[in-house]
């Protein structure tokens, strides 16, 4: 504890450590705020001192480098004036030759544009004469062309006056045609084309009229053809029909149909073809070869320009059938040599089975015996284990007998062996 006496009273008191400590913290607080607000000041009034000092001197500066300044804007100003006057001199002199080059220059634009003129104009006239030529030649060609397109237009005329005579003509024929003549220049056509291939594509084929009638009708054309062994390939019954566009009860493919189908049996025929123009507005006939095999069997419709494809697509696909028939002839003659062996396979198996049957049978026998005599041998070898393990038991207790084990419980025999031991010795 310190004493401490207070200035303004003047009375001791007492303090800690830690008091003391804080008193004299604040003391020195105090004191260092008071020296930092005069050291404050005093940097304060210096910087102020400094400004003023600065601002003077910055004053005075500027006075002097203006009082420069407006010096050699002076002299400058003199120098200007003087160079001005020489400038303005030389630039009137220069403006003045300027105003002559530009006098001339224009001069010689005018010039040139007359002259530039009279060139234009004349090409003008040129043109004008150029065009008036092109004008003229316009007018003639167009004269011409017309001329031309109207003997064109004649000739056109004179050309569908010639075809509308020959359609009243061609009218005029159908008309006076009966039914059977239509149909009679429908199977020349077809004949014809026949002909036409029958040397380099039908060498082996017949192709003839149905003149049989005896069967109460007949068809139009038979067709027949045979390979090069003579058996046949293919046959087709053809029926032609056509009718005039004037004729006025119109028939339609299907009247025909039974008939033919009747014909094509008659006639041992494997195929019927109907050849038609009837139904001429037809989508179905027109878009090509008609398969009514759903009607009648084996039968189709054709235009007369699928005449020659029925035939040969029928030709091919009968000549694939006859490759197809031999090759099921050789199977069948194979699985016929194949069932001869299946059946020599089978008393083969037969056979086999009764004598595996006994063989199994005789092995089964002799598996019996053999089992029965393992069964007497492992009893004897059961009886042969136990003597065996009686003598091990008997020969372990010979083992085990010793002279102490004899001698044991028995003084007189012990006395024995021991006077018989001290001979020995």
């Amino acid at each position: 504890m310190n004493d401490i006496i207070c200035p303004n009273c003047k009375k001791a008191f007492k303090v800690d450590k830690a008091g003391f400590a804080d008193i004299l913290k604040q003391v020195r607080d105090h004191q260092f705020e008071e020296e930092l607000q005069k050291r404050l000041n005093i940097a304060e009034n210096e910087k102020n001192n400094a400004v003023k000092l600065a601002e003077a001197n910055l004053k005075n500066q500027l006075q002097d480098n203006l009082s420069r300044k407006e010096q050699e804007i002076t002299q400058l100003k003199a120098k200007s004036a003087l160079q001005l006057t020489t400038q303005l001199s030389a630039k009137e002199s220069e403006i003045t030759s300027m105003k002559a080059k530009i006098q001339n220059a224009e001069t010689e634009k005018k010039l040139q544009i007359e002259l530039a003129i009279k060139k234009i104009e004349k090409q003008r006239d040129s043109l004008f004469s150029d065009l008036k030529s092109k004008e003229n030649e316009k007018q003639l060609l167009a004269k011409s062309l017309q001329e031309k397109h109207t003997l064109e237009l004649r000739k056109k005329d004179d050309l569908i006056k010639l075809k509308d005579e020959e359609i009243a003509f061609r009218k005029d024929m159908k008309l006076k045609l009966s039914t059977k003549m239509i149909g009679e220049t429908l199977e020349q056509h077809c004949e014809a084309e026949f002909n036409k291939l029958r040397a380099t594509g039908f060498q082996n084929a017949y192709f003839e009229k149905d003149n049989n009638s005896s069967s109460g009708s007949k068809g139009d054309f038979i067709y027949k053809e045979t390979d090069d062994h003579g058996n046949e390939v293919i046959s087709i019954m053809f029926e032609m029909k056509n009718e005039g566009d004037q004729t006025a009860t119109k028939k339609r493919n299907e009247d025909f149909f039974k008939e033919l189908d009747k014909d094509r049996i008659e006639k041992n025929c494997e195929y019927a073809v109907l050849v038609s123009l009837l139904e001429s507005e037809s989508e179905l006939y027109n878009t090509g070869i008609v398969d009514v095999s759903h009607r009648y069997n084996k039968m189709y419709v054709v235009r007369p320009q699928f005449f020659i494809p029925i035939i040969t697509l029928l030709r091919n696909a009968a000549i694939n059938s006859m490759k197809y028939k031999a090759e099921l002839a050789l199977m069948k003659n194979q699985n016929v040599d194949i069932s001869h062996f299946e059946e020599k396979m089978n008393s083969f198996k037969d056979g086999f089975a009764r004598n595996y049957d006994l063989a199994s049978r005789k092995f089964k026998t002799a598996i019996d015996e053999i089992d029965k005599t393992i069964s007497h041998l492992e009893k004897t070898k059961a009886a042969l284990l136990s003597s065996e393990n009686n003598l091990r038991l008997a020969n372990n207790k010979a083992d085990d007998l010793t002279i102490k084990k004899l001698t044991h419980n028995n003084p007189t025999m012990k006395a024995k062996f021991d006077s018989l031991s001290r001979d020995t010795d």
